[in-house]
Formats: structure tokens, C-alpha cells, sequence
């Protein structure tokens, strides 16, 4: 058995032999002496005794201690003086030196709360003093109702008697105040050692306002059960001594921090209502309507906390975590919203991104990086739509932005995103695929909004494709081509800028660009068959290196054949010098059966060879083949063509000069 627990099991046990004598007589009248002078004066002098031994072997909790067991040396004192002196007179004076000892006890116990009292939430701080401030008020006006009126009441005499009659139910309000309050100040989750010092300085409170109310009556008589809760105070503070000591945080969970507080302030109604039917102190009622007050603050705190709580979940829920950008379910709500509001004279767009290159990008740099990444192209994608609409991230590495449409339309918003999520450097490049709806003239719904939107995205996700596929295989032929024949890859350049430009003039869409470039720049691929004998002949080809030279067209077209992505290009090759009137090679298609984009290569490529050195003729000068071109409009040209050829090639001179 540890000296603590015998401890324990020897100053419990007396206390319960005293207990047994006040209440049930155990002992008789000859035991007298010894359970109210020994006995009594023995348990106090033990729970001071494990005080102080506490403090001075627990440097970090010795001021504690020290105080708590200071004080109950104190109230020892003031019984021992009591017991050995005053006692024994027949008019002991009043007061004395034993209630100078007795009241010392007070700011002890003050201190010993104070100094034991676990760290209340820095969260919940001004809560938790409201709480402790309605709870003190609470107890305050209660026992000033209960206990102040009679001790007023009947104390008489010189001013320093009245004084200290006074003082004493004062100090015990305050120290209830004390307990109530720092127990409200820490949660209402005391540790077991300082719930036991609570219960201790309480139960010495308790014990001092009766034995005052019953003074005050005339009803107190010495040696019965009132005498039984100072030692029974004295030794909770000796248990509490040895029991475990927490000073972590406190957390505030559950009814009780709502709960006792509402409890507390039901006391301060009470009071007033009671109040109203009887007679009672004028401090009492004061005390229980500043509760009350606190009570409606504290209420009105705990309200703009509550609304604060909720604006910050709210945001948090309608907030993507990684780059603080509005999420799936912010976008679902302002979607829905925008489609309430909007009209065809008045309409929204949404446009929809998946980053293209971006699982790249994580593989080669780190998750980490990609992260990183994602935030740089928020901040940029919310900067682009400032002022014109909201941007959003879904998830993963998909965007989406919703923008209101001004005047002059909704393209160089949407291409103001697209640049916002493009990102390269050394080993890298990230860009986007997108795809847009018009609100509410496609959809009038949020989910066939978001459909149609994703089914664009792919649709032009999977065109990228085909496109990377068709720029690979492109690079390895040109590559072969300048290897084979260097002047032909200057030529292919050249034809396939002009192509660009009169196809745009043209209005042709992104894909069909796309295609048309291709074309442009694989148009003489199939010359790779032909000898050179024929390509490099000084003079004008006769029938059969015609015949020959007609084939590098189909030629061409089996070699991009080859590769499915570009079997849209493979056509625009074959039919390169196909002509409008049916003339040409090697199909003789007519007029509009050849592809829009075979008869913007034709012009493109005859200009250039016109203006280019050959083996058999002298290049022709710019305006000299625009003449000629104009003169076979119609008849191996596209008309329409040939003018959007030069309204480009007048821009592209202009621009040169």
C-alpha cells in the first residue's frame, strides 16, 4: 500500500469518526475533548500538512499548494486560538485574533483557485467570461438574498465588530463567485483536482454562511453536524493534493457549456420574480438584473458567432480547398441563377477546360509542382474574368468559367480564359481544351448546360488528339522532304502561310484550318517518288514526264493514308490541282465537288511557283501572278478564292513594309 493511499484511508476515516460523533453521538459527552479538540484541530492540521508537502516537492505546481496549505494553516490557528483561549473565557472578545486567522483563509483559497485553474480555449474566450460572469452574478445575488439580508439584519455594535460580521459573508460570496466563475471560464470541465479544491473552498463557504445564518437566528448550537463540513472542506483539499493535475486546453463539446450557463440564469428570474412578492435587499436585485444583462450579451455573442460559423462553412463548402476558386456546387448555384435571369438579348456563356498536358506535368515535376501549378493558373483564370464573370475549378485539373456577354460578343473572353490557362518552360507546356454553351439559346437547364459543355470539351479534346497525331507524323515527312529536296521545304513553308491566311479570310472553322495547314505543307509530299531527272529537268516536261509528274498527287495521298489522322488531309492532297472547270488531275472533279481547302491550296501553291525560280522560267513578279491568277478565275481557280488570296497577300505586303 503507497503512503497516499494510506494517507487517504487514515484522514478519510477520521473524518468519518467526527462525522459519526456531531451527527449520531458516536463517543458520548466524555469523548468530547478529544473529537473536538484533537480530532477536529488534527484533520485541518493534516490537510495543511499535505498541502505543503505537495508544494514543496512539485516545483512546477508549488505556488498552488503553498497558498492553499498557507491558508489552512491560517484557519488552524484561528481554532487553535480558539481552543486554547478564547474558549476558556467567560466574554471572549469580538473580534480577536482568530478572525483575523479565519479570514486570512480567503485569499488563500482566492490563489489556490486562480493558480489551479486549467487554460481555458482561446477560441471560446469571450464566452467563457460571459458564461463566468452570469454564473458569479447568479450566485452572487443568491446568497446575498439568502444570507446578506439576516446577517444585516442583526449585526449591532462598534463599527470594527459590524465590519468584520460583514466581512465574513462577503468573503464567502466571493469565494463562490471564484468557484463558479473559473469553472465556467474552463468548460465546466475541472480536473479532479481542482474539482476537489472547488469543492473544498465551497463546501468551507457553505459551512461558513450557515453557521452565520444560524447566528444570526440564535439557532446555532456547537458540536452538531454543521462543525463536520470545515474538516470535511479541509480534507478535500488534502485528497485533491494527490490527485492527478491537467492543464491541457479546455474543449468545448456537448449540452454542458450550454447547460449550465442556462441553469445559472434561471436563478437571477427566480430572485426577481420573488422579488416582486416579497420583500428582499436591494443588492440582490441589482446582482440579478446585471445577470440577466450579461445573459442577453452573452445570447446576442453566441448569435454572431453562430452566423459567423455559418458564413465561414458556407464558404468552405462553396470554396475549392487547393486554389480558392468557387466550386462544383458554387458553380451549380450561380449557373441556375444566371439561367433564372438571363435571355437571348441578355445572355450568359459557360465555358468548360480540361487541361491538356497537366498528368505530364505532375509525372515529370511532382504532385507538389502540380499544385502549385493549379493555383498559378487559378489566380490567373479569376484575374481574366474579373469583372465579367466567375471562375470556378470542379476538380482535378478541369476549370470552368461563367461570363456575362457584353456588346461585341463573348469570344475574346472566352480566348482570355484560354490564355490565363496556358503555362510552358523548359520541358513542358500546359494548355487547355474547352467547350462553351450559350445560355439560355442551347440550354435552360444547369445539367444540360454542363452536358452539352463537356460534350464540346471532348469533342475538341479529341480533335487535339488527332492533331498532336497528325503534327508528329507531319514533322517526320517534312523532315524526310528537306532532307531529300532543302529548296521544296521552303516552298511547302511559304504555301502553307498563305493557306492559313485565306482561310481565315474564308471563315473556315479551327479543324478545317487545322487540316488545310496540313495540306498545305504535304501537298508535294508524293514528289518523293518522283525521279529526279524529272523534278530538276532544265526545260518544260514533255507528255510522258507529265504523266509522271500528274502522279505525285495520288502518290501523296497513299503515303497520309497511312496514318488515320490524317486521312482528312490525304483528300485536300489529291485534289491540290483539281481545277474549276474540270480539267485538272486526278480525278477531274468540277467547281464546288473539289474541297474548299484542295482549291485554297491550288492558288496558294500555283502564286508560289509563279514567283519562284525555276529550271525552264523566270519568277514572276507579286502583282504579275496576281494577274495571272485573276485571268484563270473561273476557269482553274476559285474566284472567291483568288480575291481572299489577295486581300491576304496586299495585309501580309502591307505589314512587310
Amino acid at each position: 500500500m503507497t503512503g497516499a493511499r494510506a494517507f487517504t484511508m487514515a484522514i478519510g476515516a477520521g473524518l468519518a469518526a467526527y462525522a459519526a460523533h456531531v451527527v449520531l453521538g458516536v463517543g458520548g459527552e466524555g469523548a468530547e475533548s478529544f473529537f473536538q479538540d484533537w480530532l477536529y484541530n488534527g484533520l485541518i492540521l493534516a490537510a495543511a500538512a499535505s498541502c505543503l508537502l505537495r508544494g514543496f516537492v512539485t516545483p512546477a505546481e508549488r505556488a498552488r499548494w503553498l497558498s492553499l496549505g498557507g491558508g489552512l494553516l491560517c484557519f488552524l490557528g484561528g481554532e487553535l486560538y480558539y481552543t486554547l483561549h478564547l474558549s476558556k473565557l467567560a466574554e471572549p472578545p469580538y473580534p480577536s485574533l482568530a478572525d483575523a486567522l479565519f479570514l486570512a483563509f480567503y485569499p488563500a483559497a482566492y490563489a489556490g483557485l486562480v493558480l489551479a485553474s486549467p487554460r481555458a480555449s482561446r477560441q471560446h474566450r469571450a464566452n467563457l467570461w460571459l458564461d463566468g460572469l452570469v454564473s458569479s452574478l447568479a450566485v452572487a445575488a443568491l446568497t446575498a438574498a439568502l444570507l446578506l439580508q439576516p446577517v444585516v439584519t442583526t449585526t449591532g455594535g462598534e463599527r470594527l465588530q459590524v465590519a468584520i460580521t460583514l466581512a465574513y459573508p462577503l468573503a464567502d460570496v466571493i469565494l463562490l463567485v471564484f468557484v463558479v466563475g473559473l469553472l465556467a471560464l474552463n468548460g465546466w470541465k475541472p480536473s479532479r483536482s481542482w474539482a476537489l479544491i472547488a469543492a473544498g473552498v465551497t463546501t468551507m463557504a457553505v459551512a461558513d454562511g450557515m453557521f452565520l445564518w444560524q447566528s444570526a437566528h440564535g439557532s446555532y448550537v456547537e458540536g452538531e453536524a454543521l462543525d463536520a463540513l470545515w474538516p470535511a472542506a479541509a480534507v478535500m483539499l488534502a485528497l485533491a493534493a494527490w490527485q492527478p493535475s491537467r492543464r491541457a486546453s479546455v474543449r468545448l463539446d456537448g449540452w454542458r457549456p450550454l447547460a449550465m450557463p442556462a441553469l445559472f440564469a434561471l436563478v437571477p428570474v427566480g430572485l426577481l420574480v420573488y422579488g416582486n412578492l416579497e420583500p428582499m435587499n436591494r443588492l440582490a436585485l441589482v446582482l440579478a438584473a446585471a445577470a440577466l444583462v450579461v445573459a442577453i450579451v452573452r445570447m446576442a455573442l453566441t448569435f454572431a458567432e453562430t452566423l459567423g460559423i455559418t458564413r465561414e462553412a458556407t464558404a468552405a463548402a462553396l470554396t475549392d480547398a487547393l486554389t480558392g476558386l468557387g466550386n462544383r456546387r458554387a458553380l451549380l448555384a450561380d449557373l441556375d441563377a444566371a439561367l433564372t435571369y438571363a435571355d437571348v438579348r441578355d445572355p450568359a456563356v459557360l465555358a468548360l477546360f480540361d487541361l491538356d498536358g497537366f498528368k505530364d506535368y505532375n509525372d515529370a515535376f511532382g504532385h507538389p509542382a502540380g499544385d502549385a501549378l493549379l493555383v498559378r493558373l487559378g489566380a490567373r483564370l479569376e484575374a481574366a474574368t474579373a469583372g465579367r464573370g466567375s471562375a470556378y475549378r470542379l476538380g482535378g485539373d478541369e476549370f470552368c468559367v461563367l461570363l456575362r456577354c457584353r456588346g461585341e460578343g463573348f469570344t475574346s473572353d472566352v480566348q482570355d480564359a484560354i490564355a490565363a490557362l496556358d503555362e510552358h518552360g523548359e520541358g513542358f507546356h500546359v494548355t487547355s481544351s474547352h467547350g462553351t454553351v450559350v445560355l439560355p439559346a442551347e440550354a435552360r437547364d444547369s445539367e444540360r448546360a454542363l452536358q452539352l459543355a463537356d460534350q464540346r470539351l471532348y469533342a475538341q479534346k479529341g480533335v487535339r488528339r488527332r492533331q498532336a497525331t497528325t503534327r508528329q507524323v507531319r514533322d517526320v515527312l517534312l523532315q524526310m522532304v528537306s532532307e531529300r529536296t532543302p529548296d521544296l521545304r521552303h516552298h511547302i513553308d511559304d504555301v502553307a502561310a498563305l493557306a492559313h491566311g485565306v482561310g481565315r479570310r474564308l471563315g473556315l472553322r479551327s479543324h478545317e484550318l487545322h487540316e488545310l495547314v496540313r495540306a498545305a505543307e504535304l501537298h508535294d509530299i508524293g514528289k518523293m517518288a518522283i525521279p529526279d531527272a524529272i523534278l530538276e529537268k532544265p526545260g518544260p516536261l514533255d507528255g510522258p514526264d507529265w504523266e509522271f509528274m500528274r502522279r505525285h498527287t495520288v502518290i501523296g495521298e497513299r503515303m497520309l493514308h497511312v496514318a488515320p489522322a490524317l486521312e482528312g488531309v490525304a483528300r485536300l492532297v489529291r485534289w491540290s490541282h483539281e481545277r474549276m472547270d474540270g480539267r485538272g488531275y486526278p480525278d477531274g472533279l468540277r467547281g464546288s465537288e473539289i474541297p474548299i481547302g484542295a482549291r485554297i491550296v491550288a492558288v496558294c501553291d500555283a502564286f508560289h511557283a509563279m514567283t519562284s525560280s525555276r529550271p525552264y522560267q523566270r519568277p514572276m513578279k507579286p502583282a504579275e501572278a496576281l494577274a495571272e491568277l485573276t485571268r484563270c478565275s473561273g476557269t482553274q481557280f476559285d474566284p472567291e478564292v483568288v480575291t481572299a488570296f489577295r486581300a491576304e497577300l496586299e495585309a501580309s505586303l502591307a505589314a512587310a513594309a
